[in-house]
């Protein structure tokens, strides 16, 4: 079994410092919700982890089996068995769709598969996503509304089929059907023995893909690991509780902090 180990892990953007000391563990098979306000650096985690080059390193490592991804390209990260489904996927024009999930799971094989092989498995995955085939013969995400390009994420986590994925508010942009499709695929890829790191805003997606734990960071650090309960209690009460409970003094505070919850209004609108 694959296990992701952060330890200590201090990070920065153009000088200004955001994780300050992170550790965690995530093991595959797993699923662990990743709370927070807004600007305290959940992103931040996992575009680190994937080696987003704005983001530089000061402190710290990330072990996957022993090795320090820190040290490594992105390419090689996704070739360990790490996966980013991003909050903002980027538009490619030029790049066909198909051409970029075919050179993605040729580079993740010991051998190119067969054009017949890769149609197949892209129909059936298509399928499984319930997206519209011709979205693939599209420019990379280009004119994709917010739904279809968050499918198209989930797409290529089917194709690619990593060890631990980290999800950056996959759910977002996404109606009530589409969200229900999305939390099929993740809890099919659960069973198969697929890790995961999440973060959203919603309770509705935590609700369906039940996780197996929760943590919650403030001010660039863990400082809550432990059961889904944390999940509910957030969203009946907000963040209020870590400063009242924990005395832990939260920096870049929201407004109305302990009324805002996981689900807000704008989800509430769509699951009427």
């Amino acid at each position: 079994m694959s296990t992701l180990v952060i330890k200590d892990l201090y990070a920065e953007v153009e000088g200004k410092p955001i994780l300050k000391g992170v550790n965690l563990t995530v093991n595959e098979g797993e699923t662990v919700a990743l709370l927070g306000p807004n600007g305290h650096g959940k992103s931040t985690l996992l575009n680190v982890l994937m080696g987003h080059p704005k983001y530089k390193v000061t402190k710290g490592e990330a072990l996957f089996d022993g090795q320090n991804i820190l040290e490594m390209t992105t390419d090689m990260r996704s070739k360990l068995g790490l996966f980013l489904g991003m909050q903002h996927p980027s538009e490619v024009p030029g790049v066909i769709n198909s051409d970029f999930l075919r050179a993605a799971i040729n580079e993740h094989s010991e051998k190119p598969i067969s054009t017949y092989q890769f149609y197949k498995l892209l129909d059936n995955a298509t399928k499984e996503v319930k997206m519209p085939f011709d979205l693939a013969t599209r420019s990379l995400n280009e004119g994709f509304s917010g739904g279809e390009k968050k499918r198209n994420e989930i797409l290529q986590l089917v194709l690619l089929n990593p060890k631990i994925a980290f999800l950056d508010e996959i759910d977002s942009g996404l109606d009530v059907d589409a969200l229900q499709i999305v939390a099929e695929v993740i809890n099919k890829l659960k069973e198969k023995g697929m890790g995961f790191l999440a973060i959203s805003h919603y309770a509705r997606l935590y609700d369906l893909i039940n996780p197996t734990r929760a943590v919650v960071m403030i001010n660039g650090r863990i400082v809550v690991d432990g059961g889904r309960d944390i999940i509910s209690k957030i969203d009946m009460h907000g963040y209020e509780w870590i400063k009242t409970e924990l005395g832990i003094e939260i920096a870049k505070e929201e407004k109305n902090m302990n009324t805002v919850s996981i689900g807000s209004c704008a989800v509430k609108e769509n699951i009427k």
